[in-house]
């Protein structure tokens, strides 16, 4: 392929200079190419995506029997605000799985009813996201 010289006469000229409008910086000129955001909200989606969940652990009859039994306990002791360390599943309100989450406090109520165990903080701990109960000597109240 042979070389062009369309353009050797003006090769060679000066950059022009408007009169009328000031020159740009560098950085005014770059943000002219920068990309932009076409699919509004894309990139939370992908974040959200890449988030990790834990699964929820499923327990064996014997770990229900003694959540069971620890719930009785309880009960029986209610009206004193018993302390207790709990565990337990708290799902994820926008995708699959959850989180574990644990806490030391004081039950208010349990409800047999709704299948809930109501702290006196307000966290109100549906039964089958137990994971575990235990019922502790001193108060954290």
């Amino acid at each position: 392929m042979e070389p062009s010289h369309a353009y050797d006469d003006i090769i060679n000229l000066q950059h022009p200079v408007s009169k009328n409008h000031p020159q740009m910086t560098m950085l005014e000129r770059a943000a002219q190419f920068a990309p932009f955001a076409a699919l509004t909200g894309y990139g939370a989606k992908i974040d959200e995506t890449g988030r990790l969940t834990d699964e929820k652990r499923l327990l064996d009859e014997e770990q229900k029997l003694a959540l069971n039994e620890t719930l009785n306990a309880i009960s029986r002791q209610i009206s004193g605000k018993p302390a207790v360390s709990v565990s337990w599943f708290v799902p994820d309100g926008s995708k699959e799985g959850g989180r574990t989450e644990h806490r030391e406090g004081n039950v208010r109520r349990i409800d047999s009813l709704q299948g809930t165990l109501m702290l006196t903080d307000g966290t109100v701990i549906p039964f089958e996201d137990l994971y575990a109960l235990e019922l502790r000597e001193e108060t954290t109240e």
